[in-house]
C-alpha cells in the first residue's frame, strides 16, 4: 500500500524513543533523522489535517506533501485534497488559511479523508529511504480523530503507535480491524451522557479504498504512555487492551502531565507539587512482563544506564529532540529558546490551568509568545480548530462541543462556570503557530505561538551550540549497542 520498502521483521526494540512532541514539532524530518541512526523516530498525529491543509496552501515548497499524497494509495483522495488546499506558489502574506472540518461525531467524509490522508504524508515521508523505525503519537483525549489517523499512519506503514493522555483500552482491537481493512470504531466520551448510552467514531476503510479488497497491513507495535504502574496494571490484565509495551512518564515530561494524586497542592509560583505516589514503581512495571521505557528526565547515559538497572528497555527523550536543527520548531523560536536555556533565562513552567484538557502542561516562558500574560490577554478568544473540544450532552438530548478556551459568554451557556475559563490558553492555535503556521485573521490579528518543552534542560551543556538529532542520540548512546534483543 506505500511505495517506501518494507523494512525486515522486527525483532529488536531501540534503546531510544525519540518523543512525539507538541504539533508538529517532531515532524517527519526529525523522525527521520533519528530513525536513520537506528533509533525510533516519532512523528506526532496531532492535527496532522491542519499541519497539512496548511502547509499545501503555503505551496508545498519542495514539493515532499506532493510526493507523499501521489503515493498515498487512494489517488481520487489526494486529488481532491491538492484541489481544496494547494495554492500553487503559496499564499499572499497575510492571507487567512482555509479552515479545515472540525472534529465531530457527526461523518464527514472530506474530514476522514483529510486525515487519514495527512498521517499517511507524514509516516510515509518520515521512513522514506531508510529502514529504521517509525512511530506516530497520538492524544487518546482527541477521540474523534483517531480511526482515521490511525488509518493512515498504517497504510503509511507505521512500526509503532504511542498513545497518552488517557487510557487506550480499545486502541489495540482498533489496530488489528484497520490492520484487516475493517470497520472499526472506538467509544467517545460524551460529558453528562449516563453509561447506558455509548458514543462512538469510526471509519469503515471500505468507504477510501472501494469495492477492491487491499492486502493486510503490517499491524503495528502499540506503546501506551502511562503515567503509574497502576493504569499500566490495568491495561495488561487483559489480551484485549494489553498493549506491546510502555512509555512510563514522569511529572517531568514536556507537554501535559498527569495531574498529582490526592488533592490539588501547588508551590510557591503556583505549580503542582507531586510526592512519591506520582512516581510510578518500575519494579512492578517490569513484573507486567512487557518492554517499557522511561521518560521526563532521562536526557543522559547516567540516566539511560539508571534506567536499564532497573528493568527498562530504553528510555523516550523529548526536549533534546524539541531543540535539535531538525525540530519542526519555527527556527527563530528554536533559536531564542536555545539561548535562553543557555543563559539561565529559560524557565520551563508546570501550568496547572493552560491546557483546556485540565491537565496540567509545560510552558516555556518566553517574551512575546502566548505564554506571557499581556499577549494572551490581548488575543481575543476563539475556539475554531476545536480539537480538545468536549463533545457534551445537551438539555435536549443532542451532543454539543465545549472548550474552556472558547469565548467566556459561549461557555457559560453551555452550562459551565466562568471559573473554568480562568487561565486557559487555545493550545490549538498556539502550538500550530510554534511551528510557522500561525493563522491571520481577517482583521490583521496573526496567532501567536504558545511553546512546551520538559522541565530538565541539563542536558545542553553536553551538545554543540547547534546540535543535531543524531548529536543527541550519539551523546545518550556512546558506544552502546544500538538496539537491544526483545525479551
Amino acid at each position: 500500500m506505500t511505495t517506501t520498502d518494507p523494512a525486515p521483521p522486527q525483532t529488536t526494540h531501540p534503546l531510544l524513543i525519540q518523543g512525539g512532541m507538541g504539533v508538529g514539532v517532531s515532524g517527519w524530518r526529525l523522525a527521520q533523522a533519528v530513525a536513520r541512526t537506528g533509533q525510533l523516530g516519532v512523528v506526532s498525529g496531532v492535527a496532522l489535517d491542519v499541519v497539512l491543509a496548511r502547509r499545501l496552501q503555503q505551496g508545498d515548497p519542495g514539493g515532499d506533501l506532493r510526493r507523499a499524497l501521489a503515493a498515498f494509495p487512494f489517488p481520487d483522495v489526494a486529488a481532491r485534497i491538492l484541489e481544496r488546499y494547494h495554492v500553487p506558489g503559496g499564499l499572499a502574506p497575510g492571507r487567512p488559511y482555509r479552515p479545515v472540518p472540525k472534529l465531530g461525531l457527526r461523518p464527514h467524509p472530506h474530514r476522514t479523508e483529510l486525515i487519514t490522508a495527512a498521517n499517511f504524508a507524514e509516516v510515509f515521508l518520515a521512513r522514506e529511504g531508510h529502514h529504521g523505525p517509525v512511530g506516530v503519537n497520538y492524544l487518546e483525549k482527541i477521540q474523534m480523530a483517531t480511526p482515521a489517523a490511525v488509518y493512515g499512519a498504517l497504510l503509511a506503514g507505521a512500526d509503532y503507535v504511542l498513545m497518552g493522555a488517557g487510557i487506550p483500552s480499545e486502541i489495540p482491537g482498533l489496530l488489528d480491524a484497520l490492520a484487516a481493512h475493517r470497520p472499526a470504531e472506538i467509544s467517545v466520551t460524551v460529558a453528562g451522557a449516563g453509561s447506558d448510552r455509548r458514543h462512538t467514531t469510526g471509519i469503515d476503510p471500505a468507504a477510501l479504498h472501494g469495492p477492491a479488497r487491499p492486502r493486510p497491513l503490517e499491524r503495528p507495535r502499540l506503546l501506551a504512555i502511562v503515567s503509574s504502574d497502576v493504569l499500566a496494571a490495568y491495561l495488561a490484565r487483559r489480551p484485549e487492551t494489553r498493549p506491546d509495551g510502555f512509555v512510563v512518564e514522569g511529572p517531568a515530561a514536556g507537554g501535559h502531565s498527569a495531574p498529582p494524586r490526592g488533592r490539588l497542592r501547588l508551590d510557591e509560583t503556583g505549580q503542582p507539587l507531586y510526592g512519591p505516589r506520582d512516581h510510578p514503581d518500575t519494579a512492578r512495571i517490569a513484573a507486567l512482563g512487557l518492554p517499557f521505557w522511561l521518560a521526563g528526565g532521562y536526557a543522559g547515559p547516567e540516566a539511560l544506564q539508571r534506567a536499564l538497572d532497573s528493568g527498562a528497555t530504553g528510555v523516550q527523550v523529548g526536549t533534546a529532540f524539541a531543540l535539535c536543527r531538525e525540530s519542526g520548531l519555527d527556527p527563530e523560536l528554536r533559536r531564542r529558546l536555545l539561548t535562553g536555556a543557555a543563559d539561565g533565562t529559560l524557565t520551563v513552567r508546570n501550568d496547572p490551568d493552560a491546557s483546556p484538557a485540565g491537565f496540567p502542561f509545560k510552558v516555556a516562558d518566553l517574551p512575546a509568545t502566548a505564554a506571557d500574560a499581556g499577549v494572551y490577554a490581548a488575543r481575543p478568544r476563539l475556539c475554531d480548530l476545536g480539537h480538545l473540544r468536549t463533545p457534551y450532552l445537551k438539555a435536549d438530548g443532542a451532543v454539543g462541543y465545549r472548550c474552556p478556551a472558547e469565548p467566556v459568554a459561549t461557555y457559560i451557556r453551555k452550562d459551565r462556570p466562568e471559573s473554568d475559563t480562568t487561565g486557559r490558553r487555545c493550545l490549538c492555535n498556539g502550538l500550530v503557530s510554534a511551528i510557522g503556521l500561525a493563522q491571520h485573521r481577517p482583521d490583521g490579528y496573526t496567532e501567536p505561538p504558545l511553546l512546551t518543552l520538559g522541565q530538565d534542560l541539563a542536558f545542553l551543556a553536553g551538545l554543540p551550540a547547534d546540535h543535531t538529532a543524531a548529536d543527541v542520540v550519539v551523546g545518550l548512546l556512546g558506544t552502546r549497542r544500538a538496539e537491544r534483543t526483545t525479551p
